[in-house]
């Protein structure tokens, strides 16, 4: 059964912002990440008067189905100051490669909590979220989806024009994944960047012997709460799977740098090596040489991709040389 929607209206600095994207088994610390997408007001500095629990402020733990929240719930934030507000619509500029701490293989095995309670999130998206499609999915064809940032395009590198910024072997990997697969991109930024990127790394160019066949953005993505990892953003497959009745757990394969991003679906992900410092890095980067030897293999000795550990990538192209 899926979980019942919960939608609050926050009322903050004059205006009213409504969060729909909420279900009763959400806690308060998704509410206030959801809250922050809205607003830029982060978690930290949220004060949320008119919300308690038992005659006591909420704490962040606490499901929303609890709360017995009357439909269209108006709850009053208090927020921060202006400047902490800029603050917080900045990108800090030293954060380095702490993204991928929380990547880490101890963490990696950990189950979100109750992943039937986040169905209603993409069923939602099934129905709502517009894919943009770029050419019509091909029969037979198994499905490839690529994140952008730190997978295929290095997007905090000093080189300045896309040749330098772009993967090595880029066009060479997706010219021969084509032959096997559809390919699409999903990042978790909007769409106005995917569509520029891609124009800049020249993936769109009518020239190209390949061709993608949809694009996702951050729209498609949903929240959920992970034990260890606290309130993240995940891209579930399902969304696509929803919409494509042609593609399913035993065809797809997903690139992306960040484990976390396939959470929801960790069986379809493969992690691949982040490309940084592409200045430095672009002469001797060959992982996408190295990948698109897999994704033939896979394609051509595997009827059933749940069957696969992607994490022994390597180990199964050394066995499939060996034999």
């Amino acid at each position: 059964m899926d979980a019942k929607e919960v939608t609050i209206i926050i009322k903050w600095s004059g205006k009213e912002f409504p969060i729909e994207d909420l279900t009763e088994h959400d806690t308060v610390a998704v509410l206030r990440h959801e809250i922050c997408k809205k607003t830029q007001v982060r978690p930290e500095r949220q004060k949320l008067l008119n919300l308690k629990h038992k005659g006591k402020p909420v704490t962040d733990d606490v499901r929303l189905g609890v709360l017995e929240l009357k439909p269209n719930f108006k709850l009053m934030m208090v927020g921060s100051l202006e400047s902490d507000i800029m603050e917080a619509s900045s990108r800090p500029t030293d954060i380095g490669s702490v993204v991928n701490d929380l990547d880490k293989e101890e963490e990696d095995n950990v189950p979100l909590e109750n992943k039937e309670i986040y169905l209603t999130k993409i069923n939602k998206r099934i129905k709502e979220y517009t894919i943009k499609e770029l050419n019509p999915p091909r029969e037979g064809k198994r499905l490839l989806v690529l994140d952008i940032d730190y997978t295929i395009f290095d997007h905090r590198s000093v080189a300045e024009n896309g040749a330098e910024l772009m993967r090595p072997y880029l066009h060479e990997f997706l010219s021969a994944a084509y032959k096997d697969y559809d390919i699409a991109i999903w990042s978790a930024t909007s769409m106005r960047w995917i569509v520029e990127k891609m124009k800049l790394l020249g993936v769109t160019d009518e020239s190209r012997d390949y061709k993608l066949v949809f694009m996702l953005d951050d729209a498609a993505m949903i929240t959920v709460l992970c034990p260890l990892r606290g309130v993240i953003e995940v891209k579930p497959l399902g969304v696509i799977w929803g919409k494509y009745s042609q593609y399913s757990s035993k065809n797809t394969i997903m690139f992306d740098d960040l484990r976390r991003n396939f959470l929801m679906n960790p069986k379809s992900g493969l992690r691949i090596k982040p490309f940084s410092e592409a200045h430095l890095n672009r002469h001797k980067d060959k992982e996408l040489l190295k990948l698109a030897k897999y994704l033939k293999a896979i394609a051509e000795n595997c009827d059933d991709f749940d069957t696969l550990n992607h994490r022994r990538w390597e180990d199964y192209l050394s066995k499939k040389r060996s034999s």
